[in-house]
């Protein structure tokens, strides 16, 4: 699991396409903070599939740099 609390650009070196997932949503408390937490689950080629196999946690730092992302992006 990973908690984010900064967002920074940096732009890939290859682009590649990539198989759609199911992503999950939680509103967590936790010392008194509010957090996001989005989990991913594996896809259907995958060994187990339907797995949970990433959870990133956002601060309220990083979802207010997520929203501006967002919306200087046009999104």
């Amino acid at each position: 699991m990973a908690l984010i609390t900064n967002i920074q650009l940096k732009p890939l070196q290859t682009i590649s396409q990539h198989s759609a997932v199911e992503c999950s949503y939680t509103i967590i408390t936790l010392d008194d903070e509010k957090l996001l937490q989005l989990d991913t689950y594996g896809s259907t080629g995958r060994a187990i599939p339907g797995k949970k196999s990433q959870s990133l946690r956002f601060s309220k730092e990083a979802i207010q740099q997520l929203k501006r992302i967002i919306q200087e992006n046009g999104f």
